[in-house]
């Protein structure tokens, strides 16, 4: 807005001043005036020469009069130029010094970054420090507890002691007197050994007499359900022992007390261990751990086994052909009995316990049995016999069949 009221300005200035010479001009050629004693058409060039020079040097006038930059431009230039110069040197001395300056603080920013992280993992190791302090503190308490505790022992052991000392002085009186009756007792020991060896004798008699249990024979069985406390497997022990009192007591026709079932603590122990430690249910078998005669304590042993389900109901265990003869009874049951062999034998190779003393893992009414044989003996020629298990079966048993027949037309 300066500008244009500038120019406006200058535009009526230098008109005026034009309109003024010209006005001049005219009057002093029509009176045809003499300046410096020139003619008067050259005395009204002159004048138009100075009305120019008026008005340029009132456009300049007003010009440096109203602006700043103006005067600048018409007298200080030169220092201008010299002021521009060292303004470009400075500006890029500062340029450099700027540049340098983001160098330096990338280099801090970096630097920085490190700090930060190494001041994070040392916060870090601090709290895991802390947390170590912790720790052990809880754990120098727990010692201190411990101490008391074992202070306390001891000096209840001390106690002990001068009791102990006491009863000592009292047992070396009791062996003075042992070691007289122990003189006596060597005397009696050769009647002892002679009554021994009676006893031994009379002991290989009853063996070959009256046996209750044959060794290995299974006295009780049953499934124990493991991944349970050794207390709770305890329990289920304990019910298996009483079920080996009952038996024991039907074979021998009186009552056996659940203490009288002598099992050797190790053993015991172990397949506490090994049950407990089993996700699966186990099978654990009773039994005598050696022949059992009427009127010995019960010595038994343990047999611990993985329990699953071998057989579904209705899955399918083998089947075998034969050739029978119509009328022969004889033929019937020994292919009867044969195929029995053979599931028997499949069942125990497929993981079913097979009993120790007969080696069977099944059980078989006599009616089906029978039942069976009667069905092929009128038979003559090729006949396929398959054996499906009657219901859901596992390693205990026993394995329960249902037994097909297939006779094969003849070709």
């Amino acid at each position: 807005m300066y500008g244009v009221l500038l120019i406006v300005v200058l535009i009526i200035t230098g008109g005026a001043v034009a309109f003024i010479g010209d006005r001049l001009g005219t009057k002093i050629g029509k009176k045809r005036l003499s300046i410096f004693g020139l003619r008067p058409r050259h005395t009204s060039i002159v004048i138009t020469i100075f009305t120019g020079i008026c008005i340029t040097t009132l456009t300049f006038g007003v010009m440096a009069a109203a602006s700043e930059n103006v005067r600048t431009a018409l007298f200080g230039m030169e220092e201008l130029n010299r002021n521009m110069q060292q303004t470009r040197k400075d500006l890029n001395s500062a340029m450099g010094a700027l540049e340098i300056a983001q160098r330096e603080q990338e280099e801090t920013d970096t630097a920085l970054k490190q700090s930060k992280d190494e001041v994070e993992k040392l916060q870090k190791q601090q709290k895991e420090l802390e947390d170590e302090s912790l720790r052990l503190q809880e754990g120098n308490r727990l010692l201190e507890e411990a101490k008391a505790e074992l202070t306390q022992r001891n000096d209840e052991l001390a106690r002990k002691t001068e009791e102990l000392v006491g009863k000592n002085e009292s047992l070396e009186q009791s062996n003075a007197k042992l070691s007289s009756s122990n003189r006596k007792l060597a005397e009696t020991n050769k009647d002892l050994e002679q009554r021994a060896d009676d006893l031994r004798q009379g002991l290989i008699s009853i063996r070959e007499g009256d046996i209750v249990f044959r060794a290995n024979e299974v006295i009780a069985s049953g499934v124990i359900r493991g991944g349970r406390s050794k207390e709770e497997i305890a329990q289920d022990f304990a019910s298996l022992a009483r079920l080996a009192s009952r038996n024991v007591s039907e074979r021998l026709g009186k009552n056996v007390m659940d203490g009288d079932i002598w099992i050797y603590q190790p053993e015991y122990e172990a397949a506490l261990e090994e049950i407990a430690g089993r996700s699966s249910d186990s099978i654990v078998r009773i039994m005598a751990a050696g022949n059992l005669v009427r009127g010995e304590p019960v010595r038994t042993s343990l047999e611990v086994y993985p329990n699953s389900i071998i057989y579904e109901k209705d899955e399918f265990i083998i089947a075998r052909n034969y050739y029978v003869r119509s009328g022969r009874q004889e033929d019937a049951e020994g292919v009867v009995m044969d195929f029995l062999k053979q599931v028997n034998a499949e069942a125990v190779r497929k993981g079913i316990l097979a009993d120790p003393i007969s080696g069977s893992v099944g059980a078989m009414e006599a009616e089906q049995l029978y039942g069976i044989i009667r069905a092929l003996e009128p038979v003559h020629g090729n006949v396929i016999l398959s054996a499906y298990a009657r219901s859901a079966t596992d390693a205990l048993g026993p394995l329960r069949l249902n037994i097909k027949m297939e006779q094969m037309a003849d070709e």
